[in-house]
């Protein structure tokens, strides 16, 4: 019996020497004719932590390596566009977004209060 070779895109690569694996496939609803999309997402050993997240991999179905791993990545087909953007940088652009948006909201609320004020007089 020969050993199952799939391709998937790397989804998680937060564990050491392991990914997570989503393989997609097509399938015809048996019934209705319509074309389905189905994933599956698999544990594979990645031995030297090459992979990361948004990478196109073959993986090769082995012997158990650990409760859930019974895959091993033998190829890396295509990598993953990864920003460069660090998430301190994210965080800061709002930030200054944030602190010069109180003070015109702050006039806003001002004028609106004014003007409640001038109804209930009338």
């Amino acid at each position: 019996m020969s050993a199952r070779i799939l391709q998937g895109v790397v989804i998680s690569d937060k564990m050491d020497k392991t990914v997570v694996v989503n393989v997609a496939r097509r399938q015809q609803h048996a019934l209705y004719r319509k074309v389905i999309n189905r994933s599956r997402r698999f544990k594979a050993h990645d031995a030297d932590n090459e992979c990361n997240v948004g990478d196109v991999v073959r993986i090769l179905e082995t012997r158990p390596i650990s409760r859930d791993k019974r895959w091993r990545v033998i190829e890396i087909l295509e990598r993953g566009d990864v920003a460069e953007i660090s998430p301190e940088d994210i965080g800061r652009s709002i930030e200054e977004e944030v602190q010069a948006a109180p003070s015109s909201a702050v006039e806003v609320e001002e004028v609106a209060v004014g003007a409640d004020e001038e109804e209930g007089a009338s």
